[in-house]
């Protein structure tokens, strides 16, 4: 489970060993670099970058698996994929408008783990955990020790699905569900399945993306059987995330019958300009991912250091415009909360 409180840090043992990429997920997941010490020196950074990062692992818990490592350039600060993963000094910033629940989900919680904000859809937080800790999570504080039901806790949320008959979507998220187990997300899917409203499934994910080896044959064995239309959206920033590993792991999706969407995060020094946002489409659609959204910024707390004004964001989105055609736009958005929807911008 991710904790919202600093372990006492320790220094990286130098003889530590990276595991390989192709161990089974759950060993990757288990092993995953949690001290920022051990990030910077395995990717070589200079010494200047080592106050920053425990600074902000102080404030929220440094994550990185081995297969997502491999793909960050070593002694590059820049890189786009390390941006996204390195903490700094600057997330204990006070910003004015940046607070610990952006989209005010609190508000919208009727049962443990369940969030219901738009008509029609409600969202399940299968897992409290993730693979990676993005920097500018918009649930980096969110309280998972109050939304971990049990399965008996399972019941309730299940209850308030079953008496609206208006909802024909569940959506599975977290942390990331895919860090939980295959048995467990097979006993919730299949109850969610008995429900004879309820038409789709939908998973938020990003474990394919880090953890590509976490598409096996358990997952896709449960995903394969389900009645349910499946819909995953994978949240992909860059397109040096998506290697061959990747590719393989959509392709099995993909046989499997799953409709395979991407969002990404605008991010300063990530992927704010056209033509990096551009490639990612292009590549997107190499490995069988449609581009859906492009979010900007949710003002959480300790990620002010990425955001694209609004106005540079429209620019760089008129830029696009003129690069790809229309299928592999990403609509540009802001989550307001209390809106019906994501607002386009």
């Amino acid at each position: 489970m991710i904790t919202r409180s600093s372990a006492l840090l320790q220094r990286p043992d130098p003889e530590t060993k990276p595991l390989p990429v192709q161990a089974r997920w759950q060993t990757q997941l288990a092993g995953a670099i949690r001290d920022p010490l051990e990030l910077c020196r395995r990717l070589g950074l200079d010494e200047a970058w080592q106050d920053g990062a425990e600074a902000g692992h102080a404030l929220f818990e440094v994550r990185v698996p081995e297969a997502y490592l491999s793909r960050i350039r070593p002694g590059d600060p820049a890189d786009p994929l390390l941006r996204q993963v390195l903490p700094l000094g600057e997330e204990a910033l006070p910003t004015p408008g940046y607070v610990a629940d952006p989209l005010a989900e609190a508000e919208h919680t009727p049962a443990p783990g369940l969030i219901h904000k738009y008509a029609g859809r409600v969202l399940l937080i299968a897992s409290p955990a993730c693979a990676v800790n993005c920097r500018y999570c918009f649930r980096r504080h969110f309280p998972y020790e109050e939304n971990a039901p049990s399965r008996a806790q399972w019941d309730e949320s299940l209850e308030h699905i079953r008496r609206d008959t208006t909802i024909h979507e569940a959506i599975l998220s977290g942390g990331d569900p895919l860090a939980a187990s295959d048995r467990q997300l097979g006993w919730l899917v299949e109850r969610l399945e008995a429900i004879p409203h309820i038409k789709r499934l939908r998973l938020h994910t990003r474990l394919p993306v880090v953890i590509p080896n976490r598409i096996d044959e358990a997952l896709l064995g449960w995903l394969s059987a389900t009645r349910l239309q499946k819909v995953m959206v994978l949240h992909i920033n860059h397109a040096n995330e998506i290697d061959d590993a990747v590719v393989g792991a959509c392709e099995r999706l993909k046989a499997a019958g799953v409709t395979l969407l991407n969002q990404s995060v605008l991010l300063q020094g990530v992927n704010d300009d056209a033509d990096t946002l551009a490639t990612l489409s292009e590549r997107l659609f190499e490995a069988g991912i449609l581009p859906y959204y492009l979010h900007v910024l949710d003002p959480v707390a300790g990620a002010a250091h990425f955001d694209v004004g609004d106005d540079e964001a429209r620019a760089l989105v008129e830029g696009l415009r003129e690069r790809l055609p229309g299928f592999l736009m990403p609509r540009l958005v802001r989550e307001v909360p209390g809106e019906a929807s994501k607002t386009p911008l």
